[in-house]
């Protein structure tokens, strides 16, 4: 039997007597450069099966054992026959694979190549399987592509991003939004809470991914943007807008109305107020849960006339005359 030999040392870039640390740090800088979720070249998914297939043996005490027993001396790309007794030692893969045998299965349904088939066998067992869920959920404890026991498995969920109006944010929606591209698209009902803030995320469940061995489909997770409105800033759950007021509004103070998003309030502006002076409406940004509702802060700002007719320039003349205020004192 002859099968082309790979270095999984060399495919990880590490050396011969690289520690378990050491090898599961390069898979995991490899992985990510390489997972074909991220990368689109042509030749990452074989790279990424590659590189798996190598930490697959050599994260793994006795695996890494067998690849060693083999010998240093192959070459890449070389062919070569296994040694006497190899048969004996790791299972019969002269007759078919009959004996010790596993089966891998690998991302997206891709295989192990020939030469981790002759390591390991390659008859039809229900052995280790990687998972093709999300590759980046299990860093914490151990890499992403690391074999699992098979049986039902969650499938991945998936995240699209949509956009609503503030006025839909504050008050709550019903949405039917469509996703995908031609041939493929799906339309979903969307309930749209009462008070989400920006880039919160609505739950679709069983709307992602199907589920593996019988396992549960995964979710679709919609990030919520809210679009800008020309009469509000949003921030948090805070609304922020600009109140202009005459010039004898700041000075004697007044009663004028607001708009807010879901109508209009009277706000009382008190006398003397200065350009900048922030006035708060409670309760009026977006609602919460706990009942801490966010709250609409209006900034006046104080509007000259551009133009005066006869009559008013005379009266600002005249208090000009009356008036002993210095706003630079």
């Amino acid at each position: 039997m002859s099968v082309q030999f790979q270095d999984y040392y060399e495919t990880l870039g590490v050396t011969r007597e690289a520690t378990k640390e050491e090898i599961q740090k390069a898979y995991r800088k490899l992985a990510r450069k390489y997972h074909p979720d991220v990368n689109k070249d042509p030749d990452a998914e074989d790279k990424f099966k590659e590189i798996g297939e190598a930490y697959e043996v050599l994260h793994d005490a006795e695996k890494r054992k067998r690849y060693d027993t083999l010998g240093s001396n192959w070459k890449a790309g070389q062919d070569f026959q296994p040694p006497p007794g190899w048969e004996d030692l790791f299972g019969s893969f002269a007759n078919g694979g009959q004996g010790r045998t596993q089966t891998f299965t690998f991302g997206n349904g891709g295989g192990f190549s020939d030469f981790f088939g002759m390591l390991f066998g390659d008859g039809p067992q229900a052995g280790a399987q990687f998972s093709s869920g999300d590759p980046f959920s299990s860093m914490g404890g151990g890499a992403f592509g690391q074999a699992r026991q098979s049986g039902p498995r969650k499938g991945r969920s998936h995240e699209a991003k949509i956009t609503v109006s503030l006025s839909d944010a504050y008050n709550g929606a019903k949405k039917r939004i469509t996703l995908g591209g031609l041939g493929t698209e799906k339309s979903y009902e969307v309930t749209v809470p009462k008070g989400i803030t920006d880039g919160a995320s609505i739950r679709l469940s069983g709307q992602g991914e199907p589920g593996l061995n019988g396992g549960p489909a995964g979710d679709l997770m919609l990030r919520v943007n809210i679009a800008p409105d020309p009469r509000f800033r949003l921030k948090g759950r805070d609304l922020y807008s600009t109140l202009a007021i005459a010039p004898w509004e700041a000075a004697l103070g007044a009663k004028v109305n607001v708009p807010t998003v879901d109508g209009t309030v009277s706000l009382n502006i008190p006398a003397g107020s200065e350009s900048g002076k922030q006035l708060r409406l409670k309760g009026k940004g977006l609602s919460a849960k706990d009942g801490k509702s966010g709250d609409l802060l209006v900034e006046v700002k104080i509007a000259v006339p551009k133009t005066l007719s006869t009559k008013e320039k005379e009266l600002f003349e005249e208090l000009k005359k009356e008036s002993s205020f210095n706003p630079r004192a």
